[in-house]
């Protein structure tokens, strides 16, 4: 018994170690159209000093074992246990934090993906995401975004949040 998990492990791996990287390297910042619609993205540096409220509503690209609908735009597969979220102007991939403005809770994610693209919308997160900030059961929310890095690897620039002090 204790062989037959140890293949079945060693056997599904390459399953979620491949699932995890795209391969990509540095920023996607170039522009493109959606449904007759240009977006150009925002530039590294003014990434870093972004943040924005607005509605968040999560989606489901996710499937099991690998088999989805498609790709995000950095081509890396959603699987149902990933936190990660897409946005439309962002460069990718980039880290945030969401706060939920409702209730207070928060989330750091990856976003590897373009979108919501629905008027109104500033982000769209993955189910587990809107799980983890309580809003898997309404669809939508407001919410702060933050961002706290863009890039990954060798190319990961940080976001130099200005320090608040408290003066009694």
């Amino acid at each position: 018994m204790r062989r037959l998990l140890t293949l079945t492990f060693l056997l599904a791996l390459p399953i979620f170690t491949i699932s995890c990287s795209s391969g990509y390297q540095g920023y996607m910042t170039r522009s493109y159209t959606i449904r007759g619609t240009h977006y150009q993205p925002m530039s590294v540096n003014q990434a870093l000093n972004h943040s924005e409220v607005g509605i968040a509503s999560w989606y489901d690209e996710s499937s099991w074992l690998g088999f989805k609908r498609g790709n995000t735009s950095l081509g890396e597969k959603v699987q149902p246990w990933h936190v990660s979220g897409a946005h439309k102007t962002l460069p990718l991939p980039c880290e945030v934090k969401v706060t939920n403005l409702e209730n207070g809770k928060s989330v750091k994610m990856r976003l590897n993906d373009r979108g919501p693209f629905i008027p109104g919308r500033v982000i769209d997160v993955t189910p587990r995401a809107a799980k983890k900030l309580d809003f898997h059961h309404k669809g939508l929310t407001q919410v702060k975004v933050e961002v706290l890095s863009v890039g990954d690897g060798k190319y990961k620039r940080k976001a130099k949040r200005k320090k608040r002090f408290l003066i009694f």
